[in-house]
């Protein structure tokens, strides 16, 4: 098992009960592939250093997980469809 961290950006119009259910949706998705979540850091909305799809803000969360080493790219191919994402980005740590 490999240690991994998603960094999850959502669009900033979500109303909170939406911006629940996706990233509910990221953790399920997490969890079918047979990955544990370690932990979930909910950094709220904040400025995006550049405008994606004519957006200045997002929704930001962080997810620390275990898994597989094929995991991380069936989880990619899920959340790459998904419509209320603007970007996210999946890095394995380094085991220290």
């Amino acid at each position: 098992m490999n240690k991994y961290e998603l960094a999850l950006v959502l669009r900033p119009d979500l109303e909170e009960e939406a911006k629940v259910a996706e990233s509910q949706k990221v953790q399920d998705l997490i969890t079918r592939f047979e990955g544990t979540i370690e932990k979930i850091d909910d950094w709220g909305k904040r400025r995006l250093a550049y405008p994606i799809k004519k957006v200045n803000e997002g929704f930001f969360s962080f997810i620390s997980f275990e898994a597989d080493g094929s995991a991380p790219a069936e989880i990619e191919s899920r959340i790459r469809i998904m419509e209320n994402v603007l970007r996210y980005l999946i890095i394995r740590k380094d085991a220290k």
